[in-house]
């Protein structure tokens, strides 16, 4: 079964998805596609986007499914250790990926693919990866939502 949760946040609304257990999906906008309820992982994800909101690094992750390739597994796992308030190069986390599988190399177009099918945006925190030079390039939500992500990671960083 699917659930949704609607989230306010300071840049509009977020739906969240789950499967009952774990974050499934999340994604600014978005409608209620599924059966509301009142799960355990909802209450967790709310503490989670409000702490982040809030300015600050949140210390724990809501439990998350990823339904990916293990291509995009990979990419994702090196976006999720991207530390809060810092970024990281599509073309840094492509040379990681190459090491990880064991291949010559890896395109940092393939991993802005992967990057783009980020089905948990913000807690797999795909707003950190920016494009060669520091350029803020490739997001889903708007490049503009994903300098204000930055600035609030940055702001609580710069404290």
């Amino acid at each position: 079964m699917k659930y949704s949760y609607q989230y306010r946040s300071p840049l509009g609304v977020i739906t969240v998805y789950s499967d009952g257990t774990a974050v499934t999906g999340l994604v600014f906008g978005g409608a209620p596609e599924a059966a509301r309820a009142d799960l355990a992982v909802f209450a967790q994800t709310e503490k989670w986007l409000d702490i982040f909101f809030s300015g600050k690094a949140p210390d724990f992750t809501p439990p998350v499914s990823l339904d990916v390739s293990p291509f995009a597994k990979a990419v994702l796992g090196f976006v999720s250790a991207i530390p809060y308030g810092e970024t990281a190069t599509y073309g840094e986390i492509a040379r990681k990926t190459a090491v990880l599988l064991g291949r010559p190399l890896v395109s940092a177009r393939a991993v802005g693919g992967a990057v783009a099918h980020n089905p948990v945006s913000l807690i797999v925190p795909c707003h950190r990866v920016i494009g060669a030079g520091g350029k803020l390039v490739g997001y889903e939500w708007g490049v503009d939502v994903k300098k204000r992500l930055l600035d609030i990671e940055r702001a609580c960083r710069d404290r």
